[in-house]
């Protein structure tokens, strides 16, 4: 169970990084990408290389006793000033670059310091999980282990004030995403907190390790957890929404196809229905079939019945999209009987047209129409006894 905590969390905010790598491959070029794959993979560095197996493995590969610690303390470090960054970007504004390097060039002096006070200090005995503890009275590594914690308080500390405090002012999926890195940001400074309550208890002579061994560590897992959800929530959010939206237009559309089904079959205007495909491309798909169908009707659409439809779907107290909607479905529904029905081409295509063709957030009201207005269904009614008593 040694370091299970640690690549767990590791695992969860590299997979998060390897979601976000295909945008960050295609955008490169775009700072904010970039910092939000900085700060999901610094932050599993830092899991990563604070599991106890991989402290050992470093201290043994290296010859350098306790150098895994440094190396850690220095992603975590990292992790903090991208963090930072992060929500500057996330905020933006005239001053962002700026803001965002003062935070860079404040964390590389804590980079350095940490290199020095290593360099400067002496841990002849490896400790893999309670060097913090164990070298809190050390000259120099005492320092090196107070600065990078307060370095981490620090940067939690602004990212829980700023996240919420700016949470107040949007809304949405931004909102979400702020507040549950927020909440992130909030239970990853119990690793700080805890960590520094055990270093003082060992500067008054008492012995609190477990707080820096067992408590810190969960802190820090679960800050990792929800704070790996509160980056990715922005991003992936509006994609769920859109897919959402593509889905249920898809559905909603299904009564117009319908309605254009035997036409679009006989005149083979619907294109190969695609398979295995996301829900946009199969949007697409049944628009570009209806459109078909309308291209091939625009010659018997009926302007006294589309003027007449409207007319008295206004009167019913419909409102004046609802009212276009079902007079265009009505005129649809009879063209398509009337050119059921034709067996010669028109001598001449009028050159009237109902409404400019219809946009997609039109199509779905039409369908909606076809589905449920009575007025369509009296028009069907109309169109066939009209059909039938030319035929006899």
């Amino acid at each position: 169970m040694s370091g299970l905590i640690n690549y767990v969390s590791c695992g969860l905010l590299w997979l998060g990084l390897l979601v976000k790598a295909p945008d960050l491959v295609r955008h490169w070029r775009d700072p904010y990408l970039r910092v939000t794959c900085a700060v999901l993979g610094l932050a599993g560095a830092c899991f990563f290389l604070g599991a106890p197996p991989t402290v050992g493995a470093v201290n043994h590969v290296s010859g350098v006793t306790n150098l895994a610690a440094p190396l850690t303390y220095a992603s975590i470090t990292a992790y903090s000033a991208s963090s930072q960054v992060l929500i500057v970007y996330w905020r933006g504004g005239p001053g962002m670059r700026r803001t965002a390097r003062r935070w860079i060039v404040a964390y590389a002096f804590v980079l350095v310091g940490i290199a020095t006070t290593f360099a400067l200090g002496r841990t002849p005995v490896e400790r893999r999980t309670d060097l913090d503890t164990y070298y809190a009275t050390t000259p120099y590594i005492g320092e090196m282990i107070v600065l990078y914690l307060a370095g981490h308080l620090a940067a939690v500390s602004v990212t829980t004030v700023s996240s919420l405090r700016w949470a107040r002012q949007v809304r949405g999926w931004l909102r979400a995403g702020l507040i549950t890195l927020g909440i992130g940001s909030l239970c990853a400074s119990g690793y700080s907190v805890t960590k520094l309550t055990a270093v003082i208890a060992r500067w008054c002579g008492r012995d609190w390790t477990a707080l820096g061994t067992i408590v810190s560590p969960a802190a820090a897992g679960l800050g990792a957890v929800i704070t790996v959800v509160g980056v990715l929530i922005p991003l992936t959010g509006p994609r769920l929404t859109r897919r959402r939206q593509d889905r249920r237009a898809y559905a909603r559309l299904e009564p117009l196809e319908q309605e254009l089904d035997e036409l679009l079959t006989r005149r083979a205007l619907r294109l190969p229905r695609p398979r295995w495909s996301s829900p946009a491309t199969r949007l697409v798909w049944r628009r570009t079939s209806i459109h078909n169908a309308l291209g091939h009707l625009d010659a018997f659409f009926d302007r006294a019945l589309y003027e007449r439809t409207l007319e008295s779907a206004a009167r019913a107290g419909g409102d004046p999209e609802w009212a276009e909607a079902t007079a265009w479905a009505a005129v649809l529904a009879a063209a398509v009987a009337e050119e059921r029905e034709r067996t010669e081409p028109l001598a001449a295509a009028p050159d009237w047209h109902p409404a400019p063709a219809p946009g997609p957030a039109v199509l779905v009201r039409i369908a909606d129409a076809l589905a449920m207005s009575p007025l369509v269904a009296a028009a069907r009614v109309r169109t066939g006894t009209t059909e039938g008593s030319s035929r006899a």
